[in-house]
């Protein structure tokens, strides 16, 4: 029979399909990415882009040169622009501001055809590395409220280019999804005197029905109420909210467990689209005790129509558990390289 579930955090009812119940290869993959041509993110190509605001090279390289391992820069077209003040006004009952804000592209590797997912495990930890320096950077600017970071791969999931990049888009206001967060964890924090987060690793780790992974420093998840079929959460098993204050140990760790999972999602479902999305507190927020930082990483497998639009619900056709235990024995022959 199919069920509801609620999202403990901000409460979302999902419907499990349990009736449409499918495996991995019952899932047809849009492989069609992104178009190929001249790619204005490759080595030699640096003058098509806007100057770099951050780069990875070995010591002497020039700036705006090849020679580099990760580059940084702002978006050719960006969603808002850094320049100019915010300007809030209304317009009878209706708000609105000046469109600034920071949108940036994260060039992840100079080769073309080298994915995230197979990143060598030195490399992805400068991915994470750089996003934190972003972050930092970004946070000093006080027009800004949060920086949004995130990754889209293949066409079904938003990616417009075929060269692996992420993105991130500074707002000068909180988004509603973070809020929903915020005040959903927040409100259990103050029934409970904990924080949710902390207590769903407990759960997991004590269940171990949708437990994915984990390492020493972190945890992989299937949720409880999954929007997507295979979608997972990376959860640092200690409470902190901000992921600026996460150490290079630490990046290290998470590099791992994240290439770890995309392996396992990749073996189950070949070069399949996916977003992930990190979610973390509010730019110089102090440390929250009932917010923990995470990835949500969330393949495109099913179409968002009128139902979901119209009810706010989405319907899942795999139950987390058999997610889970599809992810779990995944085959990971081909391991990263160091």
């Amino acid at each position: 029979m199919p069920e509801l579930r609620k999202d403990p955090i901000i409460g979302r009812w999902i419907i499990i399909a349990t009736e449409r119940g499918k495996r991995p290869s019952d899932f047809i993959v849009d492989r069609n990415h992104v178009r190929g041509g001249f790619c204005p993110l490759c080595p030699g190509n640096e003058n098509t882009t806007p100057p770099e605001v951050l780069a990875y090279a070995p010591p002497g390289r020039h700036a705006n040169q090849p020679g580099w391992q990760l580059r940084v820069v702002p978006n050719k077209y960006p969603a808002l622009v850094i320049e100019g003040e915010i300007g809030k006004e209304g317009e009878g009952l209706y708000d609105k501001m000046n469109g600034i804000g920071a949108h940036e592209v994260i060039i992840e590797t100079p080769d073309h055809n080298e994915s995230f997912t197979h990143l060598p495990l030195e490399r992805m930890t400068q991915v994470f590395m750089a996003y934190r320096e972003r972050l930092v950077d970004l946070g000093k600017d006080d027009r800004f409220r949060y920086v949004m970071l995130f990754k889209n791969y293949g066409a079904a999931a938003g990616a417009s280019l075929e060269h692996s990049h992420s993105q991130l888009i500074a707002l000068p206001i909180l988004p509603r999804m973070i809020t929903s967060e915020l005040e959903g964890s927040l409100s259990y924090y103050r029934y409970k005197e904990r924080c949710v987060f902390c207590d769903i690793i407990r759960q997991e780790l004590d269940q171990d029905v949708r437990l994915v992974t984990q390492n020493e420093k972190f945890i992989a998840i299937v949720p409880f109420a999954p929007r997507s079929p295979f979608e997972m959460w990376v959860i640092p098993k200690r409470h902190a909210s901000s992921y600026v204050d996460a150490d290079g140990e630490t990046l290290k760790s998470l590099a791992a467990i994240f290439s770890e999972c995309m392996r396992r999602l990749d073996s189950c479902l070949p070069n399949v689209p996916y977003n992930f999305v990190l979610h973390t507190a509010p730019l110089r927020s102090s440390s929250l005790e009932h917010y923990h930082w995470h990835f949500e990483i969330t393949p495109k497998l099913t179409m968002i129509a009128g139902f979901e639009w119209g009810s706010g619900f989405y319907i899942n056709p795999v139950a987390p558990e058999e997610a889970a235990k599809f992810l779990r024995n995944a085959d990971l022959t081909e391991q990263p390289k160091p």
